[in-house]
């Protein structure tokens, strides 16, 4: 089923709970196969073998959200890469919503820092036409032994019922996928850096080939990619890496 928007037509969003599964995101790339339609939803109360970026463990323990959707490619979207920015606005909006007065701050390209800790981690993998979005989302309880501070949102006192909070964010995915195929990027791009570091940030780019940049954020390009200043004056695309902030 499927209504109409201000930006087309918007999928139903439907979601399905199981209380524990290995991936929420390998568990929509098989449903993904079998035909499963853009707005559906899987959640999870735990996962045993959750992935973050890069082939990470994602911790997974009860209280937290786990859940994928996907996205069904049409030959007259954007790049596909740039759902990595569709899905940190929707949750940056979200995020923000719940939280009322404090801050959520997004990181390129689609961390959600609270404080300058990371609240939550987004996974994108593709299967044929489909692209899977995975979310973790640190509602109760937060690692501690990352390389970087990490927090939750019960620690800021905000605690949210994981089916509430999914319900509304699929809400706003829909929103969002809905203006970035009626509108095309630009929206979303500045979304994206109205809720991000501000320009002049500086950033630590650690690049897939191992090496990493210092620089100077400057801003996103019309592809979404981040553009570093480095010291020596001249600027680098980065389309992927880990980004920390200095």
């Amino acid at each position: 089923m499927e209504h109409g928007g201000g930006q087309g037509i918007v999928p139903i969003v439907t979601v399905r709970t199981v209380a524990e599964t290995g991936s929420t995101n390998a568990d929509m790339i098989a449903l993904a196969a079998s035909g499963a339609e853009e707005g559906m939803w899987l959640r999870a109360e735990r996962q045993t073998a959750g992935r973050g970026r890069q082939g990470r463990a994602w911790q997974s323990p009860p209280g937290n959200l786990y859940a994928s959707t996907l996205v069904r490619l049409r030959p007259e979207d954007p790049p596909p890469a740039t759902l990595a920015l569709v899905a940190a606005v929707a949750l940056e909006e979200v995020v923000s919503a719940y939280l009322g007065h404090q801050a959520a701050r997004l990181k390129w390209p689609n961390d959600l820092l609270l404080g300058g800790a990371k609240l939550s981690g987004i996974l994108l993998e593709r299967s044929g036409d489909a692209i899977v979005i995975g979310f973790g989302v640190n509602l109760a309880h937060h690692p501690v032994d990352l390389d970087r501070p990490a927090t939750n949102l019960a620690a800021h006192g905000v605690t949210p019922d994981p089916d509430d909070f999914v319900a509304t964010l699929g809400e706003a995915v829909a929103r969002w996928v809905g203006r970035w195929r009626g509108e095309g990027l630009g929206p979303v791009r500045d979304r994206w850096t109205l809720r991000a570091h501000p320009s002049g940030t500086a950033l630590t780019a650690r690049l897939p080939d191992g090496s990493a940049l210092d620089g100077i954020f400057e801003r996103l390009d019309n592809d979404g990619a981040l553009i570093l200043r480095l010291a020596d004056g001249t600027a680098r695309v980065i389309h992927a890496g880990d980004v920390f902030l200095i």
